[in-house]
């Protein structure tokens, strides 16, 4: 008697240290015999990318879906999970552009979270201009495994406080009290600079939510934290993905920092966002 034959990944790597393209259909990811495969291979590459996979929405959650975990951020008026809008747009996304300001300065979601997020898929539904608009993604295991050794043993013990509010900063000097206070209310944690993943695997936990190390100063910390995001985003480690429209792309958010590179927000640029859920703490 036949028996069917089983999917076999299709995958090129991008660049050595983060990334790799898949190629296999629509059917074939919606089908979930690949799971467990593209699981791994993203735990390994950090970033996948899926050229002109052209997702619907509701593709889009079922695929999410086959990997683990759906974490809704939106539902619709049945009760029914969604995709989320991505754009720096306020006509467009009212609720939550203004935060998302802040995402085009590297960062990892959920750092004040106990348990953040385990993968983020975008979606491009329309692009910016060429040369405007693209994503990039900093390998931080590859950053971590590459640190000199006297680094490593010096940062081993550090833990350092994360907020959502110095994200504001970055693209807003000088907010108004009620802004801050807003942003500040999101939360304010202390986690480990270096995450001890369960699978033995180590990455650094930095990003523009990262301000003070703790018992340094913060002319000290500012200095640490600095040469850190310097060293995560050499050329090696990163790869910056310049949208089609119909492209996915998915990436590791416990061993990557993202950023959206800067696109006039009267463009158009729009992207569907979905997520997995978290599946291990900072530790």
């Amino acid at each position: 008697m036949a028996t069917a034959a089983k999917t076999r990944l299709s995958a090129e790597a991008i660049k050595p240290r983060i990334g790799s393209r898949v190629l296999n259909s629509k059917a074939e990811l919606l089908s979930g015999e690949l799971a467990t495969e593209l699981r791994e291979l993203l735990e390994q590459r950090g970033v996948l990318v899926f050229p002109k996979i052209d997702f619907t929405d509701d593709e889009q959650v079922a695929f999410t879906k086959t990997l683990g975990t759906f974490a809704p951020e939106m539902t619709d008026k049945a009760g029914e999970e969604k995709t989320h809008k991505i754009t720096v747009d306020e006509k467009e996304n009212p609720s939550s552009a203004i935060y998302l300001k802040g995402s085009l300065f590297w960062h990892i979601d959920g750092t004040m979270n106990q348990v953040p997020i385990l993968a983020s898929l975008l979606s491009c539904k329309v692009p910016s201009p060429k040369g405007t608009g693209n994503t990039g993604f900093a390998n931080t295991y590859a950053a971590y495994d590459d640190l000199p050794e006297d680094k490593k043993a010096e940062f081993a013990g550090y833990r350092v406080r994360h907020g959502a509010w110095p994200t504001l900063f970055y693209w807003n000097p000088e907010p108004n009290q009620e802004l801050l206070e807003r942003m500040q209310a999101i939360g304010d944690v202390e986690i480990p600079l270096v995450w001890n993943h369960r699978s033995g695997r180590k990455s650094l936990v930095i990003g523009n939510t990262a301000h003070t190390i703790t018992g340094q100063n913060h002319f000290d910390s500012a200095r640490t934290l600095n040469w850190l995001r310097e060293w995560a985003t050499q050329e090696q480690f990163t790869y910056s993905h310049e949208w089609e429209v119909g492209d996915a792309v998915m990436w590791d958010n416990t061993g990557t920092m993202h950023r959206a590179e800067w696109y006039d927000p009267a463009s158009g640029r729009m992207m569907h966002r979905t997520k997995l859920q978290g599946e291990e703490p900072f530790e």
